[in-house]
């Protein structure tokens, strides 16, 4: 691949496969190469050769489909083309692993998040050919997303194996067919039929695994006890001795286990014994800080029951209702066992469809969640980050103090300081730790609803499981997941609703009314006792109830739908709609929902029954299945990024439109490049450093950010100032003079900024731009420092002199601006001192009478850079010619105004600045002397010039007298002036007088003819790689 595409040692393939690329209508058999960046195909048949590389972060969509003209092909299609290939060996694997990729890709543009090989994979038993690491490890990993996505897990468990068995389920008497699957933490089993059965045992909740006898009956059978008493017996088991092994291996790494003296001989023989004992009490590891501790009442009970513990015992049938529904879990709880170690079967999806009682809700979101395995793992954490993170001030916690108040303000739990205190620690701790999603609104909406049934710490871990499991990618700035899942829903309702589709997305109502419903899955469209029962539903089902029932709502409305003319009939349609979805049967008086309140009419629509709606919901569109719901995620995250992408690109140019020169089309293909040489750090470069120059919190402009190395390549690539070897150095002095905040990178306001002055910017302001190259903080210390170090060494110590007191010549500057000021009589009010404060607030323009002088070693370093840059020209000669003439021209200044700075306390009348002009005019037409008329004294005019210093040398070519650089040991017994020195203006002015100098500076460069050669500068660097390497296999046959 390297030879073929020019790519560099760090792009790694992960796998090729035999296909047709369709260029136009013609197929072109060759091979297609998949590598963690870049999809490549190449072809070479009957002397035509065909070369493809597409980067994955550049796919806007990738499709399998089926038709006439390309049968079973895959579609890749980028912003500007489409790219087909078919006649795949095995087209699903392929496109499995390319939807993997561009996922992989996805996410390093979402979250800047690099591919990184999973080093603990281990090694196969035996070697496979034609599989790469990396393949293994990208099978791997879709096997435990798959893994953790089926039973609720942490993002850090691992899938170790799986294998066919039966288990034997005491509540049906019968052995049910499925899967096992073992992982370092967990054993879990799920039933070959969906919803027969399901079961997760942690290990750390087990005692006893041993072999159990065989029989014809049960054959090879392993039973499996639990700390609380619950007995699991699988058989069927294929390979029970290894199965064994490993549940042994994986238990005695399980903390805070105690083994005894039992040796790993004896466990794997008949049974495996885990300590009951030994392990910490909870009260070790709360926190006893001030902020959180056990005495808080809601470190231990949930809102709803703080404030109804003292309410008289109600005996009315609603009741009675919620008892024979708490009557109706415990009688589930003795058959199918209660905690984690739970059957999960079709009964109890069926009671959690009618509705979880009040006082099991938090028991069993918490369980169903898998909130409870990550707190049960974590004991103490949410204590010990709710010190660390209250007291600090950021971004968020000023988001969350603002929205504290906001959230279920009709709620009386939220109407005091306990149930605000509450909301603020979990909030506050989640920001804590997870600062890449901080805070987003609609986060106190979904907490302080899971603060009313449960304790503050279960509270946190639910949020932990939403905002990172269950709803990934949702609350952070750009709320992504919720964008995507938008999309896959208006997908559902042209699949399940196309006529209500095509009349909806006439009107553009399906894009504004689901992000709300999603973002806070109906608790802010919704009564909130009917909302809840969404969120029942929600932690058991996941993310496909809340489609079902959105999709229902619209079924339910399709017909004045249908009648609308406009958006805001459609939202007024749905909105009272969901204002009167009831629940008839909760306990609790109903709490006012205040968009009801605001939108009533005289006039209000039926009321709706929740548990109908729902029952509906699965009627109708109970079909959903949640691998497809998550293969329409994947095309519609493509959309989603690449749309944020693009509207990020647009804002960068529109806000720099103002800031510089350059055309809308110029700005965008600038923003391409630069974004293209942050992604390739990325991949390419160091993963770390990488990471932290991009920053989605930080403005569209300042979020991707380069560093000297890149900034060189570019500037190499784009600036219209060649210098030849010169250029380094340049371009690292023009990084210093942009790089404002000192941080070592540059974002592209400050790249666009720097190149717009070169490109765009009248004479002075390019000369401008040059001057400040050559002084600091563009010259850094380090060059300073070695430049007088060799001036030092090549050069005598001179006698000492007298030296300009500037120090005198400020302080009469003082004395005569006060004297002057004296002179004005009045009394300066507050307007004035307001007038002169708001002026030191606004930002103030550099001048060019603010740029600091030039001492002689900088101007030395003007000439060579001013030198280089001519060398290329098709004027070389009569550049050369001019720069000599006001290089000399500005010594004789510099040499005269030292005279002058020296001779200042000695004058009298006139100003000091007409004493420098005449001084300069006198300069300017004093005649040379006679010994100086020579041939190559057009450019050494006097002893303190740069040629005579030896830093530079005249040379004659031709007729014209030119600067070259001159050699260090040319240097030897040369002095610099350090009283020597000249200004801007003076440079400018010297400048003026050559037209060839004038015309230079005053060219319009084509920038265009730059940006087309450097995009064009990685394809030769691809061809050159892989005809050298093909010449050079020649060569070795």
């Amino acid at each position: 691949m390297r030879r073929l595409f020019g790519m560099p040692e760090e792009e790694k393939l992960v796998n090729y496969y035999s296909c047709s690329y369709w260029k136009g209508r013609v197929p072109r058999q060759g091979w297609l190469y998949l590598s963690v960046n870049h999809l490549c195909f190449y072809s070479f048949l009957l002397g035509k050769e065909v070369t493809l590389v597409v980067q994955w972060t550049e796919v806007t969509q990738l499709e399998k489909n089926a038709t006439l003209v390309f049968p079973e092909s895959v579609r890749v299609s980028t912003r500007h083309t489409e790219h087909f290939f078919s006649m795949f060996l095995n087209i699903n694997d392929t496109f499995k692993l390319m939807e993997q990729l561009a996922t992989i890709a996805m996410r390093q543009l979402l979250d800047n998040e690099a591919f990184a090989a999973d080093r603990s994979l281990p090694k196969p038993c035996k070697t496979l050919r034609n599989v790469s690491a990396l393949k293994r490890d990208l099978d791997a990993r879709a096997k435990n997303e798959r893994y953790r996505m089926a039973f609720r897990l942490t993002q850090d468990e691992r899938l170790d194996g799986h294998t066919d068995c039966t288990l034997w389920t005491p509540f049906a008497k019968m052995h049910v067919v499925g899967q096992l699957f073992i992982s370092n933490n967990y054993i879990c089993f799920n039933s070959r039929e969906e919803d027969l059965c399901q079961l997760i045992i942690p290990l750390r909740e087990v005692s006893i695994v041993e072999k159990a006898d065989s029989s014809s009956v049960l054959p090879c059978p392993v039973s499996i006890s639990t700390k609380n008493k619950m007995n699991f017996l699988f058989a069927n088991l294929k390979d029970r001795d290894f199965l064994v092994q490993r549940i042994s291996d994986f238990l005695q790494r399980t903390p805070d286990s105690s083994w005894g003296d039992t040796s790993p001989l004896s466990l794997i023989g008949h049974s495996v014994r885990h300590s009951h004992g030994g392990g910490p009490s909870n009260s070790q590891f709360r926190s006893r800080g001030r902020h959180y501790h056990p005495g808080l009442p809601t470190a231990s009970h949930g809102l709803l029951q703080l404030y109804h513990q003292d309410a008289p015992e109600d005996l009315g049938p609603k009741a009675m209702k919620e008892k024979m529904k708490e009557e109706a879990w415990n009688i589930h709880f003795s058959e199918f066992g209660r905690g984690v170690c739970m059957y999960r079967t079709s009964r109890t999806r069926d009671l959690v469809l009618n509705g979880i009682p009040e006082r099991l809700r938090g028991e069993l979101w918490l369980l169903f969640s898998g909130a409870q395995n990550e707190m049960a793992t974590h004991p103490g954490y949410y204590g010990d980050l709710v010190e660390q993170a209250m007291g600090l001030c950021s971004l968020a916690t000023e988001e969350i103090e603002r929205d504290l108040h906001r959230s279920m303000p009709e709620h009386r739990a939220f109407q005091n300081e306990t149930g605000i205190a509450a909301l603020r620690r979990v909030l506050t701790a989640y920001a804590h730790r997870n600062p890449g999603i901080g805070y987003c609104q609609a986060m106190n909406i979904v907490t302080s609803v899971l603060l009313l049934y449960c304790p503050e710490e279960e509270a946190f871990w639910l949020l932990v499981a939403l905002c990172e499991r269950m709803l990934p990618d949702y609350y952070n700035t750009r709320v992504v997941g919720a964008l995507v899942d938008q999309g896959v829903f208006e997908e559902l309702t042209r699949a399940f609703l196309p006529l209500l589709y095509e009349h909806m997305q006439e009107l553009g109502v399906i894009s504004t009314i689901s992000l709300s419903w999603f973002l806070t899955l109906f608790l802010s469209v919704m009564p909130f006792d009917s909302a809840v029962l969404l969120v029942d539903c929600f932690f058991y089902e996941g993310i496909k109830v809340t489609f079902q029932v959105a999709l229902a709502v619209l079924h339910d409305n399709m017909d004045a739908l249908l009648s609308c003319s406009d958006e805001g009939e459609a939202m007024t349609i749905l909105g009272r709609y969901l204002d009167n979805v009831v629940n008839k049967q909760t306990v609790a008086p109903p709490i006012p929902h205040l968009h009801a309140l605001l939108t009533s009419g005289d006039d209000p629509p039926p009321e709706i029954d929740i548990f109908e709606l729902i029952k509906s919901s699965y009627e109708k569109f109970g079909s959903l299945r949640s691998d497809v719901i998550e293969q329409m995620r994947f095309k519609q995250r493509l959309k989603v990024i690449q749309s944020l992408e693009d509207t990020a690109k647009r804002s960068v140019v529109r806000a720099m439109m103002t800031e510089s020169a350059f055309s809308i089309e110029e700005l965008e293909e600038l923003y391409c490049l630069f974004k293209s040489k942050h992604m390739t750090s990325c991949y390419w470069g160091s993963s770390s450093s990488a990471a932290e120059r991009h920053d989605p919190s930080l403005p569209y402009l300042e979020q991707y950010r380069i560093d000297p190395a890149q900034f060189a390549q570019l500037f190499a690539s784009l600036a219209p100032w060649v210098c030849g070897g010169h250029t380094s150095t340049l371009s690292a002095r023009l990084f210093r003079l942009l790089d404002q905040n000192k941080d070592g990178l540059v974002n592209f306001k400050e790249f666009v900024t720097g190149l717009s002055g070169m490109y765009h910017g009248d004479m002075t302001e390019k000369l401008k731009l040059l001057y400040k190259l050559h002084l600091p903080p563009a010259v850094c210390p380090e060059e300073a420092e070695s430049a007088l170090e060799a001036t030092h060494f090549f050069t005598e110590e001179e006698p000492q002199g007298t030296r300009i007191n500037t120090v005198n010549y400020y302080v009469t500057a003082v004395f005569v601006l006060l004297s002057c000021t004296r002179c004005i009589c009045f009394v300066k009010d507050y307007r004035y001192y307001l007038r002169m404060w708001a002026k030191e607030k606004e930002p103030k323009t550099e001048t060019i009478k603010d740029l600091p002088r030039m001492n002689q070693e900088q101007f030395i370093d003007l000439c060579k850079t001013l030198y280089n840059m001519f060398s290329e020209e098709p004027l070389e000669q009569q550049l050369y010619h001019s720069i000599a003439t006001v290089a000399s021209l500005l010594l004789r200044i510099g040499e005269v105004g030292k005279k002058f700075n020296n001779n200042n306390g000695g004058r009298k009348g006139g100003s000091g600045e007409t004493q420098v002009c005449r001084a300069l005019a006198d300069a300017q037409l004093e005649p040379a002397a006679p010994d100086e008329e020579t041939k190559d004294d057009d450019a050494s005019l006097s002893s303190y010039s740069v040629v005579s210093s030896g830093s530079l040398q005249s040379e004659d070519i031709g007729d014209d007298a030119v600067l070259i650089g001159g050699g260090g040991g040319q240097r030897r017994g040369s002095v610099l002036d350090v009283d020597w020195s000249i200004t801007f203006e003076q440079v400018l002015a010297s400048l003026l007088t050559e037209p060839p100098l004038v015309d230079y500076f005053e060219k319009k460069r084509d920038f265009q003819n730059k940006m087309a050669a450097s995009k064009a500068q990685r394809a030769v660097e691809r061809q050159t790689s892989s005809a050298s390497d093909h010449e050079l296999a020649q060569h070795s046959t």
